[in-house]
Protein backbone atom coordinates (compact mmCIF):
# COMPACT_ATOMS: atom_id res chain seq x y z
CA UNK A 1 0.00 0.00 0.00
CA UNK A 2 1.60 3.19 -1.13
CA UNK A 3 2.45 5.31 1.76
CA UNK A 4 -0.40 8.45 1.66
CA UNK A 5 -2.74 6.05 0.66
CA UNK A 6 -2.16 4.41 4.07
CA UNK A 7 -1.83 7.56 6.16
CA UNK A 8 -5.61 8.43 4.65
CA UNK A 9 -6.61 4.85 5.47
CA UNK A 10 -4.93 6.01 9.56
CA UNK A 11 -6.81 9.20 9.53
CA UNK A 12 -9.75 7.54 8.48
CA UNK A 13 -9.98 4.86 10.93
CA UNK A 14 -8.89 7.42 13.72
CA UNK A 15 -11.40 10.25 13.03
CA UNK A 16 -13.80 7.27 12.97
CA UNK A 17 -12.83 6.59 16.88
CA UNK A 18 -12.66 10.09 17.58
CA UNK A 19 -16.15 10.86 16.00
CA UNK A 20 -17.91 7.32 17.76
CA UNK A 21 -16.68 8.59 21.20
CA UNK A 22 -17.69 11.62 21.01
CA UNK A 23 -14.98 14.00 19.24
CA UNK A 24 -13.36 14.62 23.24
CA UNK A 25 -10.72 17.20 22.79
CA UNK A 26 -7.06 15.91 22.49
CA UNK A 27 -8.19 12.45 22.35
CA UNK A 28 -7.27 12.37 18.69
CA UNK A 29 -3.29 12.70 18.76
CA UNK A 30 -3.95 9.49 21.43
CA UNK A 31 -5.77 8.11 19.12
CA UNK A 32 -3.77 8.35 15.74
CA UNK A 33 -0.40 7.39 17.55
CA UNK A 34 -1.73 4.20 18.67
CA UNK A 35 -3.46 3.49 14.89
CA UNK A 36 0.44 4.72 13.86
CA UNK A 37 1.87 2.21 15.72
CA UNK A 38 -0.68 -0.80 15.30
CA UNK A 39 -1.71 -0.43 11.55
CA UNK A 40 1.58 1.83 10.37
CA UNK A 41 4.60 0.41 11.47
CA UNK A 42 7.57 2.10 9.13
CA UNK A 43 5.55 4.47 7.60
CA UNK A 44 7.77 6.76 6.48
CA UNK A 45 5.96 10.27 6.78
CA UNK A 46 3.72 10.67 9.96
CA UNK A 47 3.63 13.77 9.25
CA UNK A 48 1.28 13.67 6.58
CA UNK A 49 -1.27 11.65 9.21
CA UNK A 50 -1.19 14.47 11.58
CA UNK A 51 -1.50 17.38 9.07
CA UNK A 52 -4.30 15.61 7.35
CA UNK A 53 -6.18 14.73 10.38
CA UNK A 54 -5.65 18.48 12.15
CA UNK A 55 -7.09 20.16 9.06
CA UNK A 56 -9.90 18.10 9.10
CA UNK A 57 -10.34 19.52 13.09
CA UNK A 58 -9.40 22.70 12.40
CA UNK A 59 -12.11 23.25 9.21
CA UNK A 60 -15.08 20.46 10.96
CA UNK A 61 -17.29 23.02 11.01
CA UNK A 62 -16.73 24.63 7.74
CA UNK A 63 -16.89 20.78 6.15
CA UNK A 64 -19.77 19.55 8.11
CA UNK A 65 -21.86 22.59 6.24
CA UNK A 66 -20.31 21.90 2.84
CA UNK A 67 -21.26 18.07 3.34
CA UNK A 68 -24.86 19.30 4.38
CA UNK A 69 -25.37 21.68 1.38
CA UNK A 70 -24.15 18.68 -1.00
CA UNK A 71 -26.06 16.13 0.32
CA UNK A 72 -29.45 18.10 1.25
CA UNK A 73 -31.44 14.64 1.52
CA UNK A 74 -28.75 13.13 4.01
CA UNK A 75 -28.49 14.60 7.60
CA UNK A 76 -25.02 14.60 8.86
CA UNK A 77 -26.43 12.02 11.39
CA UNK A 78 -27.90 10.15 9.47
CA UNK A 79 -24.43 9.55 7.53
CA UNK A 80 -22.21 6.34 8.63
CA UNK A 81 -19.89 6.85 10.48
CA UNK A 82 -17.16 5.70 8.10
CA UNK A 83 -18.58 8.08 5.13
CA UNK A 84 -19.05 10.55 6.79
CA UNK A 85 -15.32 10.97 8.04
CA UNK A 86 -14.48 10.11 4.65
CA UNK A 87 -16.23 13.26 3.36
CA UNK A 88 -14.49 14.92 5.48
CA UNK A 89 -10.71 13.45 4.50
CA UNK A 90 -11.68 14.27 0.86
CA UNK A 91 -13.03 18.10 0.99
CA UNK A 92 -10.34 18.80 3.59
CA UNK A 93 -7.81 18.01 0.39
CA UNK A 94 -9.90 18.92 -1.93
CA UNK A 95 -10.35 22.77 -0.51
CA UNK A 96 -7.81 23.38 2.05
CA UNK A 97 -4.09 21.10 0.50
CA UNK A 98 -1.91 22.42 -1.66
CA UNK A 99 -3.07 21.68 -5.62
CA UNK A 100 0.32 20.51 -6.70
CA UNK A 101 0.74 17.87 -3.87
CA UNK A 102 -2.77 16.58 -4.18
CA UNK A 103 -4.78 17.55 -7.06
CA UNK A 104 -8.21 17.41 -7.07
CA UNK A 105 -8.97 14.15 -8.63
CA UNK A 106 -6.54 12.28 -6.66
CA UNK A 107 -8.75 13.50 -3.59
CA UNK A 108 -11.64 12.11 -5.08
CA UNK A 109 -10.40 8.95 -6.05
CA UNK A 110 -8.64 8.23 -2.30
CA UNK A 111 -11.77 9.02 -0.52
CA UNK A 112 -13.56 7.25 -2.74
CA UNK A 113 -11.24 3.78 -2.91
CA UNK A 114 -11.21 4.55 1.42
CA UNK A 115 -15.24 4.22 1.03
CA UNK A 116 -14.94 1.30 -0.99
CA UNK A 117 -12.19 -0.50 1.33
CA UNK A 118 -13.76 0.39 4.87
CA UNK A 119 -17.85 0.68 4.01
CA UNK A 120 -19.20 -0.34 0.28
CA UNK A 121 -19.47 0.21 -2.80
CA UNK A 122 -22.78 2.28 -2.76
CA UNK A 123 -20.77 4.12 -0.25
CA UNK A 124 -18.11 4.82 -3.31
CA UNK A 125 -20.58 6.36 -5.32
CA UNK A 126 -22.22 8.43 -2.29
CA UNK A 127 -18.50 10.14 -1.87
CA UNK A 128 -18.03 10.29 -5.62
CA UNK A 129 -21.40 12.33 -5.56
CA UNK A 130 -20.96 14.87 -2.91
CA UNK A 131 -17.20 15.47 -3.79
CA UNK A 132 -17.98 15.39 -7.70
CA UNK A 133 -20.58 18.48 -6.88
CA UNK A 134 -17.98 20.23 -4.51
CA UNK A 135 -15.41 20.23 -7.50
CA UNK A 136 -17.45 21.00 -9.80
CA UNK A 137 -19.13 24.33 -8.00
CA UNK A 138 -15.28 24.83 -7.18
CA UNK A 139 -14.67 24.92 -11.08
CA UNK A 140 -17.30 27.28 -11.69
CA UNK A 141 -16.31 29.70 -9.37
CA UNK A 142 -12.67 29.76 -10.84
CA UNK A 143 -13.53 30.40 -14.50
Amino acid sequence: MASRHLSRSIVMQSLYEWDFYGKKDGALNTIIDRNIQDFGPGLEDVTFVHQLADGVVNHLADIDTIIEKSAPEWPLAQIPIIDRNVLRIGLCELLYSNKKEVPPKVAINEAIELAKTFSGKISGKFINGVLGTVFKQLEEKSE
